[in-house]
């Protein structure tokens, strides 16, 4: 007797282990690539197409890898895609010759890559430079959206930083001088400084995060395509009225999770969407951009009630 109650704790283990591997074999997270007008696009997905689907937009200095903790965390209850955009992560990057860096250009390869994948409806989560691209192709096919998620992606003059602003002052200076502060954004002193100012506990970002992002960025050409993007911001804070408004006459359901200490995005552009959507969700983090890298558990489970509650 004493012998079978000692291993019945193996045996629930040995069940619970023996489940997990069979939710993982069902939902595995695929890395793939997919051609858009001849360009390769690399995308990670997880979860049965049949399910609602959830587009995970990145952001500057980033990739699909700012979501490689979220996605297992959603992959049982939702179908995830998250594309690399041209120049970044382990998408193409050609050169600026044969390739428009903007940020419409690449809402219409986003665009194409969803129609590749037969996806007619999504809900979106836009983070930094998702927004602008998320945006441009809801403005274009309104019908596409179904819920919106929101983490640190700016649609308001409220939540635009200094930091941000200086980029468009150096820029239009376009001395030596000024353009050399702009490529410093590009350096790893200030991509480590992205993921780590505000955050409640340095120990918890993962070093490999920034140290890729920097890999990548170094590569060369591509200090020259994120200058051109930082150029191309401003079309995006031109077109923010536009966004507000269309926002307002669709009407999602929307949930906010922001870090809050972010020094790009500041937190008063979260709050500002209450302006044109009043009923929207806003949680907000004791940390800074990259609010994946430390609080991805919450906000996984905040997404999956959110969404859950909606569909």
């Amino acid at each position: 007797m004493k012998h079978s109650l000692s291993f019945q704790p193996f045996l629930i283990s040995l069940f619970m282990i023996s489940t997990l591997s069979a939710n993982a074999k069902e939902y595995p997270v695929y890395h793939r690539t997919i051609k858009v007008d001849g360009i390769n696009i690399f995308y990670r997905e997880a979860g049965d197409p049949a399910k609602p689907a959830l587009l995970l937009l990145h952001g500057f200095p980033s990739s699909s890898h700012n979501f490689r903790t979220l996605i297992p965390l959603l992959k049982d209850d939702f179908h995830l895609l998250a594309p690399d955009y041209p120049g970044f992560g382990f998408s193409d990057m050609p050169p600026m010759s044969a390739f428009d860096y903007t940020f419409d250009n690449y809402s219409r390869y986003i665009e194409k890559f969803l129609q590749l994948k037969g996806v007619q409806q999504c809900s979106m989560y836009f983070f930094d430079y998702g927004a602008p691209v998320g945006m441009r192709i809801i403005q274009r096919n309104p019908a596409i959206l179904e819920h919106l998620i929101i983490q640190n992606g700016n649609l308001y003059a409220e939540g635009l930083s200094d930091i941000l602003k200086s980029y468009r002052k150096n820029i239009d200076e376009n001395t030596e001088a000024s353009r050399a502060k702009v490529y410093q954004a590009f350096e790893l002193d200030y991509t480590k400084f992205e993921y780590l100012h505000g955050v409640s506990d340095p120990s918890k970002i993962a070093p490999e995060a920034y140290q890729l992002d920097q890999l990548l960025m170094d590569r060369p050409g591509n200090k020259e395509i994120q200058y051109q993007l930082k150029y191309d911001y401003r079309f995006n804070i031109a077109e923010y009225p536009q966004w507000q408004q269309t926002l307002r006459k669709l009407a999602p359901k929307v949930l906010i999770v922001w870090g809050e200490n972010d020094p790009v995005f500041l937190k008063p552009g979260a709050l500002a969407f209450k302006k044109d959507m009043p009923d929207s969700e806003i949680h907000f983090y004791p940390t800074g951009h990259f609010a994946l890298e430390e609080y991805v558990v919450e906000i996984a489970e905040r997404i999956r009630v959110f969404l859950k509650a909606n569909y």
